[in-house]
């Protein structure tokens, strides 16, 4: 008889354990992934950022009048239209032109964002009121307004109310067209939501509504700001006794260019002002965003 031997492998399983990485090396890793996205975005705000261009321009000036590259005839350096600017505080005649020009545009501006407003609310909230206006507000928007000053000229007399209406409609046109694209904007399924919550049209509007045109209401706000400058530094030259503009058309007529200098960076300092507080306006009113400039 043959014995038979019968061998019996038995086969263990290995089991293969991989060391965690040190902390370290993860916490490294993180701040890497961290730095790699940062670099897309702008960074960190600096202080008074807005005022190097200006203080740029401001140096080149300077250096190209005190180098005498400038004829101070043509463009006197800044020293000399700082004197001209204090000269003419000193005899009084810059505060009141000033203050006739700040109560113009004030005036304009206020008709033309209320107008803007109450305009851009109806049509971009209902469509009889789209049907009705926006056509009307682009076929306004396509005529030149400083080319309406003849026709408002024979209605409404060449004193201070056509300047004002002229400078109301510069304003309202980019409120307009901003504010009614931002309501045109606004998602649908907010305004499902809405209806699905039961809410009231005022709360609809309060809640839902005014949130989602802010950024748009102030896109046009600034372009209204602006333009309401610009339109009042040639309205301000026709058949005007005081004034900015006024004082720059004087000055035109006697060759005073260090006073035509005087009242551009008079404008441009309101028009920087006016545009920097409704940039904070906006920054605090819209903080709940998370947008690349904040």
């Amino acid at each position: 008889m043959t014995a038979v031997t019968t061998t019996t492998h038995t086969s263990t399983p290995s089991t293969t354990t991989t060391a965690a990485p040190p902390l370290g090396a993860l916490a490294e890793d993180g701040t890497r992934q961290v730095r790699r996205r940062r670099r897309l975005a702008p960074g960190k705000r600096l202080p008074a950022t807005r005022l190097a261009g200006p203080a740029a321009v401001l140096a080149v000036w300077s250096v190209a009048s005190a180098a005498g590259l400038l004829d101070p005839g043509a463009i006197p350096a800044p020293w000399t239209v700082l004197e001209t600017g204090g000269r003419l505080w000193s005899a009084g005649t810059l505060p009141d032109d000033i203050l006739t020009s700040l109560q113009r545009a004030a005036t304009g501006f206020s008709i033309g964002l209320t107008v803007g407003i109450l305009l851009a609310l109806a049509s971009g909230l209902t469509r009889t009121g789209e049907a009705l206006i926006d056509g009307t507000v682009n076929l306004n928007r396509a005529i030149p307004t400083l080319g309406l000053i003849p026709l408002f000229i024979l209605w409404l007399g060449i004193g201070e109310t056509f300047k004002i209406a002229i400078i109301a409609i510069v304003v309202y046109i980019p409120i307009y067209l901003n504010t009614h694209a931002a309501l045109s904007g606004i998602d649908s399924r907010f305004v499902e939501l809405a209806e699905v919550q039961g809410l009231s049209k005022l709360r609809f509007i309060r809640q839902v509504v005014i949130p989602g045109a802010l950024p748009g209401f102030f896109v046009g706000l600034r372009l209204g700001v602006t333009g309401s400058w610009l339109g009042l530094v040639v309205l301000e030259q026709i058949n005007a006794t005081s004034g900015l503009g006024y004082m720059m058309f004087q000055a035109q007529n006697y060759g005073q260019t260090d006073v035509i200098l005087v009242g551009l960076v008079v404008y441009g300092i309101f028009g920087l002002l006016s545009d920097s507080a409704v940039r904070i306006v906006e920054r605090r009113v819209l903080s709940w965003r998370r947008t690349l400039s904040s």
